[in-house]
């Protein structure tokens, strides 16, 4: 059974639709980043999930569960760190996971979960003293009581410098170790490509593509760059590179070739060509079109 089934969701407001026609399928055990520039509709659609906000048709099962119909089964099962959470500021943070800890009727300790997220020296420190990154980290410890089936996590690196999104990466990877399935939202794009499985870009409230990384380069049609340092570099070699038909632009420096190409068996082929026009590589290094790219491939000018 999946974890998360979404089917034909639409939520409209009086003038605006934030979210229209979405149905995604999400594997147990799946990492899944769902991707989108501000206002394409990522919170809404997990305000949706966990019934804060109704939609306006559709329908949802987490974990084979209607969460309009059995919240307090969701609930139990999932955990949630949303978007613009606000603390509250004269609590500890010690005491916010005991609110969560005994409204669950969970077993885990304040202790245990703050230190995963690092703020075990924080624990009795008013949450309202804590910065912006303390407080995610905070958000994020309460997502984790009860030991979730499922982790939704809204923009999860907002506010962490590079050594808590490391941190968050982390816990991620553990938890999916674990078995858990996480759903994740994030316009942070460097960030996703090192923990997701698939993910899905949301523009303007549709889902315009979906897969694997590797897919969504293919199908984005941008192109990896892989530079060659060449003995010998002569007009002539670079013209023969040029001139194939996978190849898309060259640009040469001293000794370095840089090639841009469709496909990975283009390298072959450029490899081949070189070595045909006299020349002999040295080393040479590959470099993948980034999450970035491909994600303005996708939302661009289409």
């Amino acid at each position: 059974m999946p974890a998360l089934t979404i089917s034909d969701l639409t939520k409209r407001y009086e003038t605006e639709t934030a979210v229209e026609d979405l149905s995604l399928e999400i594997e147990t055990g799946e990492v899944y980043g769902f991707l989108g520039p501000n206002g394409a509709g990522k919170s809404t659609t997990i305000n949706i999930l966990m019934d804060y906000v109704r939609p306006t048709t559709g329908d949802i099962q987490i974990l084979g569960y209607d969460p309009h119909d059995d919240l307090v089964d969701v609930h139990q099962r999932v955990g949630i760190l949303p978007d613009r959470f606000s603390v509250y500021g004269r609590l500890t943070g010690r005491q916010h996971l005991e609110y969560i800890i005994d409204s669950k009727g969970a077993a885990d300790t304040p202790e245990k979960l703050l230190a995963r997220v690092g703020l075990e020296g924080a624990i009795d420190q008013q949450a309202g003293e804590y910065s912006r990154g303390m407080q995610q980290r905070l958000a994020l410890a309460m997502a984790l009581v009860g030991s979730p089936e499922l982790l939704i996590l809204d923009e999860p690196f907002t506010g962490l410098d590079p050594h808590g999104a490391r941190a968050i990466r982390d816990l991620v990877n553990e938890e999916n170790e674990r078995g858990v399935t996480i759903f994740f939202s994030s316009h942070v794009l460097g960030q996703v490509e090192m923990i997701c499985d698939r993910i899905g870009i949301l523009h303007d409230g549709h889902l315009i593509s979906e897969g694997r990384i590797d897919e969504l380069r293919s199908d984005a049609g941008v192109e990896a760059t892989v530079s060659f340092v060449v003995s010998d570099l002569s007009k002539r070699l670079v013209d023969a590179v040029d001139s194939l038909d996978s190849v898309t632009g060259t640009t040469t420096a001293d000794n370095r070739i840089d090639v841009q190409v469709r496909d990975d068996t283009a390298r072959i082929d450029v490899l081949a060509t070189i070595e045909s026009a006299g020349g002999t590589v040295e080393t040479f290094s590959v470099r993948e079109p980034s999450v970035e790219e491909i994600f303005t491939a996708y939302t661009g000018d289409r």
